[in-house]
């Protein structure tokens, strides 16, 4: 009975999201109450008002962390392609067989998980079926397609995901990312010919020339992006990473002349000046100490630090004051920036929520009983076991935070008590709070509301659904391998 309590804000979470009567944020504010409630009068730890008090404020300090990456990364690309309409450098590409289909993968494995990595909340979504309406596919497949921006999921939203994994799991968030590519690697190899049938289905087929030609781009830009991030960390790596890949990709396909070429080259200025900012920020070590220790904040131990100058949310928000100036837009900075917070209020409530019942939680003693009782009751199956619950529930709330929030602790907790590698248990949570998220309902109805076709949701997970069938496949694989103690 008492384990039934302990896991009751996650049980009353779980089950307000797959009932749709509540929002996430709804759903996290009630999960936050209950929490409390039973932290304060059925911890298995001695857990007083003063403990959750202190807890509560560094969940929110975590949540806070990742505020500025998702504000600042929906002002900037607002401010950096709508008002100057930008827009990445493909719209000229020919519109024969084989331009029509190098747009295709283009648009799906390169420049929509470019976007979301600046942005995160299905942005990328928006951007490739911008791209991709140019294909005049049918709607079914345009959706599809359009969801395939969300494979690279791992580095959305400035990598603040891992940023978050870190602090719940005690763990380095560059580390931890690194590890969580590897699943994603494997992920990515197994999705590559789903994608080559669904675009033969869809009239855009290639040859197998043509086949081998993206296996090497996809492959060379996910090796190129675990490298970047195991230099730079999960926030710019993306950025640092594709940016170049699609420049190249770009005049590998169009081969301007010198005209189309500076047009192109204008139009990406303010990503170019912000990456390379943020390189130097990373790779220039004097620059990079100054910029950590100016202003520094680290009112917790062991959680994050909050570094304004190096935070590359700050920064984010500079490139949107100067991409209004650069434009000519000072004047729409104000709608802009409302619009950033309407977008993603929800997405940063929900987070700092999120974190501070992972928290109350955690400093409870809560998540280690959890995970000590299912060790107990079903032996090392309990590491599969979390996983697919957290990958359902990642996908319920559309959050990787969410579900790290409620299951990371756990997670970590269970690890060590059965002896398993800690850093792999770690990666594996971290993509199955992630992966699912492909296929969010949350997704679903972002991708039906833009192709203008709402009601067709069931359609588009039936063709979305072997991409799942292959996500729970690499999470069982995985908790075998850890458990059978390979990895």
């Amino acid at each position: 009975m008492l384990y039934f309590v302990w896991a009751l804000p996650a049980l009353i979470v779980i089950a307000l999201l797959a009932s749709g009567r509540a929002s996430t944020l709804g759903a996290a504010i009630i999960g936050l109450l209950v929490a409390v409630v039973v932290a304060l009068t059925a911890a298995p730890e001695r857990f007083q008002l003063f403990d959750g008090a202190f807890a509560l404020l560094r969940g929110a300090w975590i949540g806070w962390i990742v505020v500025p990456y998702i504000l600042g990364g929906l002002l900037f690309w607002q401010m950096a392609i709508r008002p100057g309409d930008a827009a990445m450098p493909v719209e000229g590409l020919q519109r024969n067989r084989q331009g029509r289909r190098r747009l295709l993968f283009s648009a799906c494995f390169l420049i929509g998980p470019f976007s979301e990595s600046a942005t995160g909340f299905g942005v990328g979504i928006v951007g490739t079926m911008l791209l991709l309406r140019k294909l005049d596919l049918q709607p079914v497949p345009l959706m599809a397609f359009s969801l395939i921006s969300q494979t690279m999921i791992l580095w959305g939203g400035m990598g603040n995901g891992a940023i978050v994994a870190g602090a719940f799991s005690h763990s380095d968030p560059t580390a931890l990312a690194v590890n969580a590519s590897f699943f994603q690697l494997a992920l990515n190899v197994l999705w590559l010919p789903m994608f080559w049938r669904m675009a033969e289905k869809a009239g855009v087929g290639a040859p197998i020339r043509e086949h081998l030609s993206e296996v090497l781009w996809l492959g060379g830009s996910i090796l190129l992006l675990i490298a970047a991030t195991h230099a730079l960390g999960p926030e710019v790596a993306m950025l640092c990473a594709y940016g170049p890949v699609i420049v190249l990709r770009y005049v590998a396909d169009e081969r301007p002349d010198k005209e189309r070429m500076l047009e192109a080259m204008e139009r990406m200025t303010p990503f170019a000046l912000l990456i390379g900012w943020l390189l130097a920020s990373r790779l220039v070590l004097p620059l990079s100490q100054f910029l950590q220790q100016t202003g520094r904040l680290e009112p917790f131990v062991g959680a994050p630090g909050w570094s304004p100058l190096f935070h590359a949310g700050t920064w984010l928000t500079f490139g949107a004051l100067l991409c209004a100036l650069f434009y000519g837009h000072v004047s729409s900075l104000k709608l802009q920036a409302r619009e950033a917070w309407k977008t993603g209020r929800l997405s940063v409530l929900a987070i700092i929520i999120f974190s501070m019942m992972a928290e109350i939680l955690s400093s409870s003693g809560i998540a280690s009983a959890l995970a000590e009782g299912m060790h107990a009751a079903i032996g090392t199956g309990a590491l599969a076991c979390l996983t697919l619950i957290s990958a359902a529930f990642g996908a319920l709330a559309n959050s990787g935070n969410a579900a790290n929030g409620l299951f990371m602790g756990s997670q970590v907790s269970l690890a060590t008590e059965a002896g398993l590698n800690v850093a792999a248990v770690i990666a594996l949570q971290h993509t199955a709070a992630l992966a699912l998220n492909l296929i969010s309902p949350v997704r679903m109805s972002i991708v039906c509301s833009l192709a203008g076709c709402a009601g067709r949701e069931r359609a588009v997970y039936r063709a979305m659904m072997p991409f799942a069938v292959v996500i729970v496949i690499v999470l069982l694989t995985g908790s075998l391998l850890i458990t059978l103690e390979v990895v």
